[in-house]
This record gives structure tokens, C-alpha cells and sequence, in this order.
């Protein structure tokens, strides 16, 4: 194979693999917008399977699935969207002013504009005692399940207590930090490298 031909068959195939990148994203976008999914690697993976493409390398990253789904909402649930966005960032506000004490931020897709009808909220607290928080909320009788979650924070991967508040139309996991882990941005498999006390949230409210 000659340089020309050789030099076509790549650029043929670099703008195959970008079609192929761009219908696994937008199909992925579709999976999260329409059916809950939130975990973008799974929506991938499960939107490569939907296009018959279950061992392909070219899967998109995680921005150029947040671009499609910014564009399938904009496209296919524009009122819907922006009325879901405004419900779940006013019950993040109301959940971050009850927890005022603890130095609550806002993370995900609440604040980032995608969250979709199936989102959950993600906040952060940070303090130096997990059991006041929990003593907090059994003196408010707030219901609420614990767990754990793990994050890659200070060059080691640690896991966190979680606390997942059931008192309103969507639930709440509320992960708990050291005081001092404010000075880093806890990254977890999706999340993206943001975060927004309560006043940046007021804010967002009154932009609409």
C-alpha cells in the first residue's frame, strides 16, 4: 500500500471511529434522559450493546456524553427539564440551609443542568464528627438510610460515610468529608470536578 493510500485508509478509518464514538454518545444520552440510567460508564456500554457494537474501543468519554445529553434535553425535554431542574436545586437549597451547620455543597448533575426526571441529589458536608450529623438528623427526625462511598481523595482511595435522606420527592445522599477535606475535590467514578454552596444555588434558582 502506497503513502496516499495508506494516508486515506487512516483518515477513513479516524472518521469512522468518530461516527461511531458519536452515536454511542447520543444513544448513551437517550439511556440517561429516558431510562434512569446515571452511571455514564454502564450507559455506554449498554448503548454500544444497543448498536450492535458490544466490543468496540471507540467509546466516547465522558464530556462528549454530557454534550449529547445537553443536546437531547434541549431537543426532547426542554419545559420538562428546566422545571425538573428547578425543583431538585430548590429542594437541594432547602436540604443545604437545614444542614447549614455542617458546610453543605452541592455537587453532580443538579448543579451542572442535567439532571433528569430519574436524578437523584449529591451534597457534600464537611466536618469533623459523621455521628453529629447523624445525631442532627435523628433530633429533626429526618428519615434517612447510611451507607458508605469511596472516592480517590489525598492519593489513596478512602470510603466516606453516606447518609441518604428520604423526606422528599427525590433522595438526598449526603456524604460526609473531614473538615479538612475541603481543601481538596473528592472525585468519585462519574462525578465531575465541581461544587456550589448555597448561595451559588440561590443564585442558580433566581437565573431559572
Amino acid at each position: 500500500m502506497g503513502e496516499k493510500p495508506a494516508l486515506q485508509y487512516r483518515e477513513r478509518e479516524k472518521a469512522a471511529n468518530l461516527r461511531m464514538r458519536e452515536r454511542i454518545a447520543h444513544q448513551a444520552a437517550r439511556i440517561i434522559a429516558e431510562d434512569g440510567l446515571q452511571n455514564y460508564a454502564s450507559a455506554k456500554h449498554k448503548a454500544a450493546r444497543q448498536i450492535g457494537a458490544p466490543d468496540t474501543h471507540n467509546l466516547p468519554d465522558n464530556d462528549e456524553v454530557e454534550r449529547a445529553l445537553r443536546d437531547y434535553q434541549a431537543i426532547f425535554q426542554r419545559d420538562e427539564q428546566r422545571e425538573r431542574l428547578g425543583q431538585l436545586r430548590q429542594q437541594a437549597l432547602d436540604a443545604m440551609r437545614l444542614l447549614e451547620p455542617f458546610n453543605p455543597y452541592l455537587i453532580g448533575s443538579v448543579l451542572n443542568g442535567t439532571a433528569t426526571r430519574h436524578s437523584d441529589i449529591n451534597l457534600q458536608l464537611f466536618t469533623d464528627s459523621a455521628k453529629e450529623v447523624e445525631l442532627f438528623l435523628l433530633a429533626r427526625q429526618v428519615p434517612y438510610k447510611s451507607g458508605e462511598k469511596h472516592f480517590h481523595l489525598g492519593g489513596a482511595e478512602r470510603a466516606f460515610p453516606v447518609f441518604t435522606l428520604l423526606d422528599g420527592p427525590a433522595e438526598i445522599n449526603v456524604t460526609v468529608f473531614a473538615a479538612e477535606d475541603i481543601r481538596q475535590i473528592p472525585r468519585g467514578p462519574s462525578e465531575k470536578n465541581a461544587r456550589a454552596h448555597a448561595r451559588l444555588v440561590e443564585a442558580l434558582l433566581e437565573e431559572g
